[in-house]
């Protein structure tokens, strides 16, 4: 189902029928054992990597519980990458969403932060214990509102779901927290040939919006540069970036990966790369996830809630007066053609790149002594 078109309904008709739905009856935490729990997860691929450790705590705190998501068909593939998972319904597909509603849950947490057709689901399903966002009319919808902001790291904003259920963020969450399956590695593996046999740089052009693309230009540039200095470059993305792929290994040795590789494989081509540079977009977390170390360039999208955290993660971000311009999903036109982006020159990102593999090849040495 088309998304901007689940947004005007959302709009609208969600936020009437919001409005309208009867609160459901307030409940303690916790009177009962929890064996079934179902996370609600609409939106894009990032948002569905980041909720994994999520998934992963509520496994180690209800180890014999029954776990399952309902997705959409854009971001359910993601959750292949979590053995903690039960199953995975997608709500856009209208046997699976009635599945879910006829189901019966000890807690239904709804992980979206703003539109409110995935509230009303939750309020419809039968649970005791229902968590969300309350950002908007759709706090009425749960027993347990839970505050957002976008200025904490979305990873974070996850784990503050889980606090109703008196579960604490842990100190630390350990890359990496994605788990490829091993045919899809296997397939990946094969997909490398003879690149996989010697250090690679993974490079996505890709992005869901026009605002977040730097330009397939600058990122056949910045292979040539990669290439000049001897390191061996990969292009990924889906069949959307095929095109984009040829272009920019055009004239060199780097391999174009772009539209050949599932979504799995894909990740499985990340677990193998030394680096990789993307823009602001689900296949950076799934890097992230991975364990890889990435070199992300920001500007329309929140830096704060998006940007990867530690230091083999370098964030380019110019901090024009206009950005960031997202909010909630939303990205206007913009009039200067998305100056924040396009300001980032092959130079910086090719520096960048540089400084990441220097402390990355440093790690390694470090490790092995």
């Amino acid at each position: 189902m088309n998304a901007l078109f689940l947004k005007k309904v959302d709009g609208t008709v969600g936020s009437l029928l919001s409005r309208l739905w009867p609160r459901p009856a307030q409940t303690g935490f916790p009177p009962f054992p929890v064996s079934r729990l179902l996370l609600i997860r609409p939106g894009g691929i990032g948002d569905a990597v980041l909720l994994v450790p999520v998934i992963g705590r509520l496994r180690e705190v209800f180890p014999a519980a029954r776990i399952e998501v309902l997705a959409e068909r854009r971001n359910g593939g993601v959750f292949a990458l979590c053995p903690g998972i039960d199953r995975v319904l997608c709500y856009d597909r209208p046997r699976e969403l009635g599945t879910a509603l006829r189901g019966r849950y000890d807690v239904v947490i709804d992980s979206e932060q703003w539109h409110r057709l995935s509230a009303i689901v939750a309020r419809m399903i039968r649970s005791q214990v229902k968590i969300g966002y309350g950002t908007n009319e759709r706090k009425r919808l749960f027993t347990h509102p839970v505050d957002y902001s976008h200025d904490n790291y979305e990873l974070n904003s996850f784990f503050a779901l889980l606090k109703p259920l008196e579960i604490e963020r842990p100190a630390t969450v350990s890359c990496p927290f994605l788990t490829i399956p091993e045919a899809d590695q296997k397939s990946a593996d094969s997909m490398l040939g003879v690149f996989l046999d010697k250090p690679f740089i993974v490079l996505f052009p890709g992005a869901s919006i026009p605002e977040r693309c730097w330009g397939v230009d600058k990122f056949h540039q910045l292979a040539l540069r990669l290439i000049d200095e001897e390191f061996s470059v990969v292009v990924v993305g889906g069949p959307e970036d095929a095109a984009a792929g040829g272009a920019i290994v055009a004239g060199t040795r780097a391999l174009n990966l772009a539209g050949k590789t599932s979504l799995l494989e894909t990740a499985g081509v990340l677990s193998r790369a030394q680096l990789l540079v993307s823009g602001d977009s689900g296949v950076l977390h799934i890097g992230v996830g991975l364990g890889t170390p990435t070199v992300s360039l920001f500007g329309p999208g929140i830096a704060n809630k998006w940007a990867p955290c530690g230091e083999q993660h370098v964030v380019i971000n110019h901090e024009l007066s206009c950005s960031p311009c997202t909010r909630f999903g939303t990205t206007p036109a913009c009039p200067i053609g998305a100056k924040c982006l396009q300001d980032i020159s092959v130079d910086e990102v090719f520096v960048a790149a540089q400084k990441s593999l220097s402390l990355e090849q440093g790690k390694v040495v470090s490790d092995a002594v």
